[in-house]
């Protein structure tokens, strides 16, 4: 056989080989139904909810609200805990009714020391609490902070987060906080984005959104 043949079937099980990959990859994601443009949806979290780092109206929630044409109620409180964030949670729900809840709380509990294991139940009351009203709970990850690996551009989600996410059955938005916080160019302060950060990171969740089938 020609050395060109043989090059040629190499490459060709090369492609093969890639095209098998991508296809399982593409059949262990998890599709969603799409939320309506003019849907209610709750941002729950902390300081990178509320938008601390960047001026009124650069939070997240309010340039992803530009992007998903989704009512998006900013519900951030700086310093919340997944510990005592539960106990606000359900007058939210009732008066706000959403039909989905993006839930962003850990840092301050990482920041505090407190047990991974412990931060994960308290997630998992929290995703389950918005699941009982009839909304779907949609989980962003958050990075435990490490100031050497945020100055070497290294941060990572916590591990609890994929674990909770497939656990539970709920969409997770992961990786594009970490991203964020490991560029020092949008970031206020070691562990809040800027206003370009901010828009960034709405950006990415509005890209992980749409390939979970969420955001059309």
């Amino acid at each position: 056989m020609k050395r060109s043949s043989v090059f040629l079937m190499f490459r060709y099980g090369l492609v093969l080989v890639a095209t098998a990959l991508a296809l399982a990859s593409c059949s262990n994601e998890t599709k969603h139904a799409p939320i309506d443009r003019g849907s209610t949806v709750l941002a729950f979290g902390d300081s990178i909810t509320y938008g601390t780092g960047a001026p009124p109206g650069e939070d997240f929630p309010n340039h992803l609200a530009a992007r998903s044409g989704w009512r998006i109620v900013n519900a951030g409180i700086p310093g919340d805990m997944a510990r005592d964030a539960g106990a606000r949670l359900g007058p939210l729900l009732r008066e706000h009714q959403p039909v989905a809840v993006l839930v962003e709380l850990g840092g301050n509990d990482f920041l505090r020391q407190r047990p991974e294991s412990a931060v994960k139940e308290d997630l998992r009351g929290i995703l389950n609490t918005v699941r009982e009203s009839g909304a779907l709970p949609i989980l962003l990850a958050v990075p435990r902070f490490s100031m050497l690996r945020a100055t070497v551009g290294a941060l990572s989600d916590s591990a609890i987060y994929a674990e909770l996410a497939e656990e539970e059955g709920v969409p997770l938005v992961n990786g594009v906080l970490s991203s964020v916080l490991s560029d020092e160019t949008l970031r206020a302060d070691p562990i809040h984005p800027n206003a370009a950060g901010y828009q960034r990171l709405a950006s990415d969740m509005a890209e992980v959104l749409g390939a979970l089938g969420l955001l059309i």
